[in-house]
């Protein structure tokens, strides 16, 4: 019966040893099973490793007794990682719009050509109520007027309601809430495409009283979606 428990005890304390061994910690980072699953070779998506002549086998020796592979796409010519998408294809994002292709300095490009998609309604312009208070008033104020807090300090703010701020197009407006101008900083990380459209209507309706309002919303077909959206370049 002492023996047995004895037995007992000191199996414990060896899987207790052995547990305890198998800890990291510092400078001791225990034990790793299949290791290229914790370091695996991280490839540049458009490039490729194209030795052919050591395909399958390691080209590269490190320090740390790591290297990279020969990485072969039988499906890709063009010595890339990644795939490319079908061709004659474009990334829309979720409401069908294609990227925003106009760069912050071509103002003038965007205000002509840059149509708004959202069609206009009550609720529309309630929405783009809400997000004009969120995002704008700090500078712009609750009217448009370019007396919001921020703007009493830095000044220089624009008056929405009245002068040639009026005559601005809803292209131009999206333009500047995409990509900023003077004192503006780019806001297209922060507000969705289709927020920064509804916060037009409501600065060309409410604010504006209509005046240059595009109302003839754009079709969302191909030829007039390819200049209406987004990323940030």
């Amino acid at each position: 019966m002492k023996i047995a428990k004895t037995l007992s005890i000191l199996g414990i304390a060896v899987a207790g040893i052995t547990l305890a061994s198998c800890r990291a910690g510092g400078e001791n980072q225990g034990l790793e099973y299949a290791p290229q699953m914790y370091h695996s070779v991280a490839y540049e998506p458009l490039t490729q490793i194209t030795d052919s002549e050591t395909k399958g086998d390691l080209i590269s020796t490190r320090e740390d007794g790591k290297g990279e592979y020969y990485n072969s796409n039988i499906n890709n010519p063009h010595n890339m990682n990644m795939r490319e998408p079908v061709a004659n294809t474009v990334p829309r994002n979720k409401q069908g719009y294609l990227p925003y292709r106009y760069k912050a300095f071509e103002v003038e490009e965007a205000g002509t050509s840059v149509k708004n998609p959202i069609e206009l309604s009550d609720e529309v312009l309630t929405d783009g109520k809400r997000l004009f208070q969120l995002y704008c008033t700090p500078c712009h104020g609750s009217g448009g007027q370019g007396d919001g807090k921020v703007g009493e300090i830095i000044g220089g703010v624009a008056n929405l309601t009245g002068g040639a701020y009026t005559a601005l197009s809803e292209g131009h407006i999206y333009h500047v809430i995409t990509k900023g101008k003077g004192r503006m900083g780019a806001h297209g990380s922060q507000i969705t495409p289709e927020n920064r459209w509804k916060i037009v209507h409501y600065v060309k309706q409410e604010l504006q009283g209509g005046q240059n309002a595009d109302n003839a919303v754009a079709a969302v077909a191909d030829q007039d979606v390819t200049q209406v959206e987004t990323p940030a370049n």
